[in-house]
């Protein structure tokens, strides 16, 4: 078992942990979430904590979800390239003929800062990095100019372009 796999999951305030029908339930400020718990493991449910007798990180997750969530920031470059929000759908314009219309999950939000910025917010660890990355594969980010989507983490690897690899006069 891992060294983090053995510490207790500790609970902010206004988190309530309850464990029924072998399903552990969390509910906090941010949402509700719910996992099923594998017979193997033996779960001690405290006021503040949460102590997980085997390994096992989605409590964990869930425990920091429903209280303070989860944030992930795509980049949009490129000439044109821009993103609004309307409610639950995002409209993407990146340089396509059309323009794409993503429609959100509804435990997922979505803010535009500066028509490039797009911040994904949620409770849920999983969905959130599964929708970023169905966003992102709309248009990934080529290594030649940079443009597409990309998480705000990530460093795009440049290649050059022909006129660098070849200068010479003949």
């Amino acid at each position: 078992m891992s060294r983090i796999g053995k510490l207790p999951i500790p609970l902010d305030k206004g988190v309530k942990a309850t464990l029924a029908n072998s399903k552990l339930k969390l509910v906090g400020p941010k949402g509700t979430l719910e996992t099923p718990v594998h017979p193997g493991f033996v779960i001690e449910i405290d006021d503040t904590k949460i102590i997980v007798k085997r390994p096992g990180d989605t409590a964990n997750d869930m425990a920091e979800g429903v209280s303070k969530g989860f944030k992930t920031v795509l980049e949009i470059n490129g000439v044109g390239y821009r993103a609004d929000v309307k409610g639950s759908l995002i409209n993407l314009t990146l340089g396509y003929s059309h323009p794409i219309v993503y429609q959100l999950p509804p435990e997922v939000t979505a803010k535009v800062e500066r028509q490039v910025l797009l911040t994904l917010e949620s409770a849920d660890r999983q969905l959130l990095g599964s929708v970023a990355a169905e966003i992102r594969g709309l248009r990934p980010p080529e290594p030649y100019k940079g443009k597409g989507i990309k998480y705000a983490t990530e460093t795009i690897r440049r290649k050059a372009g022909k006129a660098a690899a070849g200068s010479s006069s003949g």
